[in-house]
């Protein structure tokens, strides 16, 4: 009956199972824990070789003939100006809000792993660079295995035309494998979640001031996610397309309404594309030079609404736990969240994916991903809108810079 549901009333439906387990069978969690340990153990299998596959993919195919020149320089620079924004955004306003801190969530405790939350900003910087590769990889050191993977991508594009087409050829397919296995993680996430939120509704159970708490705190963090973007989206870009590429937001957003509802109701910017491409260059006015290589591009690069969302969870989930990250750490999560939202995909749920790369890298606990997936669907449909408005601001500004006369 499951599989005629979509995935989010799935999540829905087996997170409300989990609470009514959780408060009237207690004594029976442990016959559902072990799902949402298995589910955290899938994403811990993926996590390594699909950030590794993602980001040489993604540069071998962004670091090839013309597109390493003036027009891929302002697109990268645009695309990392507004992701970073967009995280400054959702830091401002989860340090404004903070849902997680004060509140008893009964997570406080020692947890393991956190060396990499302690160290000083100048060792980290020092230990992206790895004295072994293969340690890297075993131990989950994401900011390392995420330098190795820029640097063997822009060398694959400097070797001879034999190897390099090998090579890419090599990587785009491994990164097509590891997203199929990916998506058939996610699919047991409705039991994931069932397991996770049964036992952390179970660990309450008796004290309803601190599942009414959880509920608040919760949506506090929604109120945080949802400012930031709306600041992003509101704000920011439009400041962008009116003194930058000086044009008019007002309408632009008219010409992007087709694909940006489309964006909010599948949760993808891939499945977008097509619809966002049309709508920039036919009712923008921009050209197919500048759309068929930024829009793609940004589908895949550019996630601001992406990257904002998993800066506020990671902070979200630090505070839950009773850790607190200072400044430098919190520049540490800055920097992980711009990495991760260049190798996350234009998929729904993606950012899933993403914020378990962020709580490794930052050493914060996977468990805290059973905190905002009960709210995770609502917020996926915002960020992509996000996401894709952001994708057509860019193309807007890259072709009014290359003295392109657009409709708006």
């Amino acid at each position: 009956m499951l599989k005629k549901i979509a995935l989010h009333w799935q999540i829905l439906i087996m997170l409300f199972v989990g609470v009514l387990y959780g408060l009237y069978l207690t004594e029976y969690v442990s016959y559902v824990e072990w799902m949402g340990t298995v589910f955290l153990h899938g994403l811990r299998m993926v996590i390594v070789p699909l950030i590794l596959t993602s980001i040489i993919s993604g540069v071998t195919n962004i670091g090839t003939g013309s597109n390493l020149g003036r027009l891929g320089f302002k697109t990268m620079l645009y695309y990392v100006s507004t992701s970073i924004l967009a995280i400054l955004a959702g830091l401002f306003f989860v340090n404004l809000l903070q849902p997680g801190v004060g509140a008893d969530l009964g997570f406080i405790k020692e947890v393991e792993g956190l060396a990499v939350a302690r160290e000083s900003f100048g060792d980290t910087l020092m230990n992206i660079i790895p004295t072994n590769i293969f340690v890297a990889f075993t131990e989950g050191q994401m900011l390392s295995i995420i330098f190795f993977a820029i640097i063997f991508g822009y060398f694959i594009t400097r070797v001879d035309e034999k190897y390099n087409v090998l090579l890419t050829d090599f990587f785009n397919g491994s990164f097509e494998v590891m997203m199929k296995i990916t998506m058939f993680v996610i699919k047991f996430t409705p039991l994931g979640v069932l397991g996770i939120v049964a036992v952390v509704v179970a660990e309450q159970a008796g004290d309803t001031y601190a599942l009414l708490d959880i509920m608040r705190r919760l949506g506090i963090y929604m109120i945080a996610v949802l400012a930031g973007l709306s600041l992003h989206a509101f704000v920011t870009l439009p400041l962008i397309l009116k003194f930058v590429a000086k044009v008019d937001p007002w309408k632009h957003l008219k010409a992007m309404t087709t694909p940006l509802l489309t964006a909010f109701s599948t949760s993808s910017s891939n499945a977008t594309l097509p619809l966002t491409m049309t709508a920039v260059e036919e009712n923008s006015g921009v050209s197919n030079k500048i759309t068929s290589f930024t829009l793609p591009l940004g589908a895949t690069v550019n996630m601001d609404g992406t990257a904002l969302y998993e800066c506020v969870a990671a902070m979200f989930i630090a505070q839950a736990y009773g850790i607190e990250l200072g400044f430098l750490q919190q520049v540490l999560v800055v920097a992980t969240a711009l990495l991760a939202s260049i190798g996350a995909a234009g998929i729904p749920m993606a950012g899933l994916v993403m914020i378990s790369i962020i709580l490794t890298a930052v050493g914060l606990p996977l468990e805290g991903l059973g905190l905002i997936l009960a709210v995770d669907r609502i917020l996926d449909m915002c960020r992509t809108t996000v996401n894709v408005w952001s994708d057509s601001c860019g193309a807007v500004t890259i072709a009014r810079s290359e003295g392109e006369q657009l409709n708006v």
